[in-house]
């Protein structure tokens, strides 16, 4: 028993070996200025009024992404969670966030250009932008998004 065990097992830990080799594969080399990234209104993590640029990976596929997401004044993004990890960095602007599953102003944590903050997975959040502001998201797919709270659409 023990002997037809061991092929299923190794052939069991060669496939994870693949996997896990694909998965951390290096991204190409790149190198972009700010003109040359590709901004778009559709698709990805853009929800309607914002614009991103995806500069490493696919947020919904899985692996590493990096994602720069453009924000206009009076942009507010309802209490909501992420099935991954994310790393933000405030690139320009001023980034207004809180956690919870109800928006409160007394909640928002002002955080302007230069600042870091982390969204845990399935951990509630909401944002209010005030001023024209860029951040870049970086987490391992597949994300997403979904609204929670009393006040998440139905």
């Amino acid at each position: 028993m023990q002997v037809k065990a061991i092929p299923a097992f190794s052939a069991s830990v060669a496939l994870l070996s693949f996997a896990a080799s694909a998965y951390s594969a290096e991204p190409d080399v790149m190198a972009l200025t700010p003109t040359e990234m590709k901004w778009s209104s559709q698709g990805g993590l853009a929800l309607p009024g914002l614009e991103q640029t995806i500069l490493i990976g696919d947020p919904s596929k899985p692996g590493p992404y990096t994602i720069r997401l453009k924000f206009p004044a009076g942009f507010k993004v309802g209490p909501h969670t992420h099935p991954d990890s994310r790393e933000v960095t405030v690139l320009s602007g001023t980034w207004h966030t809180g956690y919870g599953e109800k928006a409160e102003a007394s909640g928002l944590k002002e955080l302007p250009a230069g600042s870091f903050y982390t969204e845990p997975a399935n951990i509630a959040h909401y944002v209010e932008i005030r001023e024209p502001t860029v951040i870049q998201v970086s987490g391992t797919g597949p994300s997403g998004r979904k609204f929670v709270g009393p006040d998440a659409p139905k």
